[in-house]
C-alpha cells in the first residue's frame, strides 16, 4: 500500500488523524509544527510524540521531500537554480533570487507542462504529472535549508501551469501561509497562469490574498493564438472579463506578464484593453529557448513599449532579469534531464 503524504495534510486533517488514532487533539497540532515549522523529513526525528502515535504513523504515512541533484549559481551571485529529484525519480527545477527586500523562490507546480506555449521550455516534453502540495512546499523548505536564509516571497511560475493543478495549489497556498507553519503571507505569494478562465473564476471565490499574474504576451487573439494554444479555448475578451470580475470580487490588483509582440501598435491596443482595470503590466524580456523560434526583444523596443503604456496611464515595470546565464530566467526552466539517471 502506498504511503500517504503528511506534508500535504492540513492542520485540521492532522488533528482528525490524531483523534482517529486515540490521541488528544493537540497531538495533531504538534505533528503539524514538526512537519512544517521544524520541517522534519523523518518521523523518527520527532521527540515529543508518543510511540503509540508515531509507530502506526510510520507504517502508513511519509513526509514528502525533494533531493538536490544539482545547483547552479549565477555569476552575479544573486540567483541559483536547483534541480530536484522527487521520490519517484521525476525531476523539477526551482529558482532562488536574492533581492534587497528579501529572498524570492520560483517553484514548479508540475513535472513538465501541457499548455504548449512556444516561448517556454517547460512545455517541450509535455506533462508527466502534477505535484502534491507537499512536493511544492518541499522546494521552499529545501532551499531555505540549503541557503540558511528565510524565503519571504514565493512565485508559482516554474515548470507547469498552476491552475492545471488546482486542488493541490490551493492546499499549498493555505499550508504555506498557515501561522503554525513558516507563515509566508499570502500577499507575498504570486500565482502565474496562461489564462484558464474557469479556474480563475474558481480561484477568486477562494478569497485568498495572493497576487494573480496572467501570462498574456499579446494584445489580441489572432497574435496570441500563434504562441499560446490556450488562446484557442479562451479568448482575450474572456480573460479581461474574468480579470475584471476577479478585481471586483477580491479587491486585488491583477498583473499581466508581457514579453513578446512589442510594437507600438501592440502597446496601444494593450493600453486600450487595460483602461479602467486595476492592473499592472510586467514587461518580461523574452529569454532564448534554443528549441523555439522566438527571439528576444531589443532593449529599445521594450523601453518604447513601456513609454506608450505610461503615456496611457497604465502601471508598468520592466522586470529585472536574473539568472539568464544559468538558464534560470523566465521561460527557461525545463525538465532537461528527463529520462536520464540522476547520477549524471
Amino acid at each position: 500500500m502506498e504511503k500517504k503524504d503528511l506534508r500535504s495534510l492540513t492542520i485540521e486533517e492532522m488533528t482528525e488523524l490524531a483523534e482517529s488514532m486515540g490521541q488528544k487533539t493537540f497531538r495533531g497540532k504538534q505533528l503539524f509544527e514538526w512537519i512544517h515549522k521544524k520541517q522534519v523529513e523523518n518521523l523518527e526525528e520527532i521527540s515529543n510524540l508518543p510511540k503509540a502515535f508515531l509507530e502506526p504513523l510510520q507504517e502508513n504515512y511519509m513526509v514528502s521531500g525533494v533531493t538536490l541533484v544539482k545547483k547552479q549559481m549565477s555569476k552575479a551571485g544573486d540567483t541559483a537554480k536547483y534541480l530536484f529529484s522527487l521520490a519517484d525519480g521525476n525531476l523539477i527545477e526551482s529558482v532562488w533570487m536574492k533581492y534587497h527586500h528579501g529572498n524570492s523562490v520560483c517553484i514548479s507546480s508540475q513535472v513538465g507542462c501541457r499548455m504548449g506555449c512556444t516561448f517556454c521550455a517547460s512545455t517541450l516534453t509535455g506533462l508527466t504529472r502534477s505535484l502534491t502540495a507537499g512536493e511544492m512546499l518541499s522546494q521552499i523548505y529545501e532551499i531555505q535549508k540549503e541557503t540558511g536564509e528565510r524565503v519571504s516571497n514565493v512565485i508559482v511560475m516554474g515548470m507547469g501551469e498552476p491552475l492545471d493543478n488546482y486542488d493541490n495549489l490551493i492546499r499549498f497556498v493555505k499550508l504555506l501561509s498557515h501561522p503554525q507553519g513558516i507563515q509566508i503571507s499570502q500577499r507575498s505569494i504570486t500565482v502565474s497562469t496562461c489564462g484558464l478562465v474557469d479556474r480563475i473564476r474558481d480561484l477568486m471565490k477562494e478569497k485568498l490574498q495572493i497576487t494573480l499574474a496572467i501570462s498574456l504576451h499579446a494584445p489580441n487573439d489572432e497574435i496570441r493564438q500563434k504562441t499560446m494554444p490556450i488562446a484557442k479555448k479562451y479568448s482575450i475578451e474572456e480573460i479581461f472579463s474574468v480579470c475584471r470580475e476577479y478585481v471586483d470580487y477580491t479587491g486585488r490588483r491583477v498583473t499581466f506578464e508581457y514579453g513578446v509582440n512589442d510594437g507600438k501598435a501592440h502597446a496601444l491596443e494593450l493600453a486600450r484593453r487595460c483602461k479602467g482595470l486595476n492592473c499592472h503590466i510586467n514587461l518580461i524580456p523574452l529569454n532564448e529557448v534554443k528549441e523555439r523560434k522566438c527571439h528576444r526583444s531589443k532593449e529599445e523596443n521594450i523601453r518604447d513599449f513601456k513609454l506608450v503604456l505610461e503615456e496611457n496611464r497604465i502601471n508598468v515595470t520592466i522586470r529585472r532579469e536574473m539568472g539568464s546565464d544559468i538558464d534560470a530566467a523566465c521561460g527557461q526552466l525545463r525538465n532537461q534531464f528527463m529520462n536520464r539517471p540522476t547520477s549524471e
